[in-house]
């Protein structure tokens, strides 16, 4: 007697180093599915005695995500199979589909947050209850999580321990190879209901207009084009680390501000699951064997351990992971709810040009480097004292690359309340300084202050009125003055 597979896909979509693919492709027949989950779009409420209604996906991750569904549909076309989307809850979606295929097992990989966790729970139940095998594996993270030295649910919660304690016997596993495809159910089976898995549209996802921003434009630049795909993650391996060499001077670079090449950008697709981080690791060693191996080669696997971290930590903590006082569980901190202050950060008009160039380089592009991030982040919740989690969600909505381990355990950590407990403010201005010493970036983002010089780019708040008009740049009419006195950034953190 055949039996049947369907592979629910779920932040992995690629068809290189899949687990669950290749265990459902060694059925006689395969199903693979992606279910558009109702409760992952639209507006959703942040909890909370001062709760807030927010956009779970913005709109350039929302098309990112429909690229990605795109061309693992085209891939899997290729090699024979194809994609069946379908809108719903998993957990009603796959058992359906299961008894319509008559299906033996469904292969899908876990992933750690709280609310995909409780959702895989259901759809495991709903499978038994069915008489149908459900077979869950890990694939999220460079580290197994068997592999690690402790249980997850033991690891230490500061990264240099963690890290070190994985340094000192790193396991990592070989990617999987490619399988290839067995047909679809139903091709020869006169019981199998062909509308059942017929694929049809992929469905736009429940994405609410942009909100308004001002300054959302600038001129120039060099973006990298954050196609979504498993083809468009691999090229760009090939062009940032083979073709374009980047990969030898990353530790020297990674701190940039303009550029597609000063650090890897492959965040985007880790996070979507169209590039594995073990892929990622196999091309730096092969960079190593065949060109250097140096601190920058090191470094690259370093900012992969840390984001292993994040997804053990929120694996581990869950739902504390995003509650006020953090993993810290602090209540020492009066968080402010300003709702005009908290809108002058958003759109990147608080006149402190280093993080409104950063905020306005977030709202055009879904992307933004870390050191930009690191900054919007401590100015609003160490300058202005606003609640970390409305910074962490809006940046949910914005950023291209999103993950939520990642995204508020570093919220957290620069808050005060998350993994260490030193505290974790930025001088913004002596950033800037450091970082745009020409103020090519702040002026790049910020065109009404394109004609003044590198300090005054930064500091216009230092022009006499003369110089503002020599310039012709009137602070509270072309620029808006600074929310906050812009020199005591980083003196009192929370």
């Amino acid at each position: 007697m055949s039996d049947t597979a369907i592979v629910w896909f779920r932040r992995d979509l690629r068809t290189h180093d899949n687990e669950a693919l290749l265990a459902a492709a060694a059925a006689d027949r395969m199903l693979p599915v992606y279910c558009v989950d109702p409760r992952e779009y639209g507006t959703q409420r942040y909890g909370g005695p001062e709760s807030f209604r927010y956009e779970r996906l913005g709109p350039e991750r929302a098309r990112f995500r429909r690229e990605s569904l795109e061309a693992l549909r085209e891939r899997l076309r290729e090699a024979g199979s194809d994609l069946l989307v379908r809108r719903g809850r998993p957990e009603a979606v796959l058992p359906e589909l299961a008894t319509a295929v008559d299906a033996d097992v469904v292969t899908f990989h876990d992933l750690p947050g709280p609310e995909e966790r409780a959702v895989r729970a259901a759809v495991t139940a709903a499978l038994r209850e069915r008489g149908v095998a459900p077979r869950r594996f890990w694939g999220r993270t460079l580290h197994h999580i068997d592999d690690l030295p402790t249980p997850y649910t033991a690891i230490s919660d500061t990264f240099t321990k963690f890290r070190k304690s994985i340094e000192a016997d790193p396991v990592v596993r070989e990617t999987y190879p490619r399988p290839s495809m067995p047909p679809l159910p139903g091709e020869d089976d006169p019981g199998v209901d062909p509308d059942a898995v017929s694929p049809g549209a992929i469905p736009e996802f429940d994405v609410a207009a942009a909100p308004d921003v001002s300054g959302e434009t600038a001129a120039g630049g060099e973006p990298v084009d954050f196609h979504g795909g498993e083809d468009a993650a691999l090229d760009r391996i090939e062009s940032y680390v083979w073709a374009g060499d980047h990969l030898r001077e990353y530790r020297e670079t990674r701190n940039g501000l303009l550029g597609a090449d000063y650090s890897s950008k492959f965040s985007p697709w880790l996070n979507e699951g169209c590039l594995s981080p073990r892929r990622v690791s196999e091309e730096i060693d092969r960079y190593e064997r065949e060109r250097v191996s140096n601190e920058s080669t090191y470094w690259l696997r370093f900012e992969l351990r840390w984001r292993d971290f994040f997804q053990f930590q929120l694996a581990k903590h869950g739902a504390q992971f995003f509650a006020p006082g953090g993993l810290r569980r602090r209540d020492d901190v009066s968080w402010q709810w300003d709702d005009r202050t908290f809108e002058r950060w958003r759109t990147g008009t608080t006149g402190v040009p280093f993080v409104d160039a950063s905020m306005r380089e977030l709202n055009a592009t879904g992307y933004l480097s870390n050191r930009g991030r690191q900054n919007a982040a401590s100015f609003l919740v160490n300058d202005l004292k606003i609640d970390w989690r409305r910074g962490a969600a809006y940046f949910e909505t914005r950023l291209l690359d999103y993950d939520p381990g990642s995204n508020y355990g570093n919220w957290a950590y620069i808050a005060g309340v998350g993994n260490d407990s030193r505290q974790r403010a930025f001088d913004v201005l002596s950033q800037a300084h450091e970082y745009d010493p020409d103020a090519e970036y702040v002026r790049r983002w910020l065109p009404e202050l394109d004609g003044l010089g590198p300090r005054a780019a930064h500091e216009p708040w230092t022009l006499s009125e003369s110089e503002q008009a020599r310039y012709g740049v009137e602070l509270g009419i072309d620029y808006p003055r600074p929310v906050i006195d812009p020199a005591t950034s980083g003196d009192d953190p929370v």
